[in-house]
């Protein structure tokens, strides 16, 4: 699950390591984004997500119910290796 903004060029990053796994290791069904600046209460929502991860910016990537990070993080784990073995597991 991605906790995005559409313009903002970190969500892009995360999304875009990701995409790249949709109907591989990452079911299609499973690949979730949630563009929250076009809610209402999108800084409730954004308040909600810093008291579970920490951080207020956005995005924030979940997999498997843990939140990895945002755009940087998401991206440095894709070059790790890690961000699929995340996904398969």
């Amino acid at each position: 699950m991605v906790f995005s903004k559409s313009y903002c060029p970190y969500c892009t990053m995360a999304k875009e390591a990701l995409k790249k796994y949709v109907g591989s290791v990452l079911p299609t069904d499973q690949y979730e984004v949630w563009e929250i600046e076009n809610e209402g209460d999108c800084q409730v929502i954004q308040n909600e997500l810093k008291k579970i991860t920490g951080a207020s910016t956005m995005p924030r990537v979940f997999i498997n119910g843990k939140c990895i990070g945002g755009g940087s993080e998401t991206q440095d784990l894709d070059k790790l290796g890690e961000l699929k073995k995340m996904l398969s597991a």
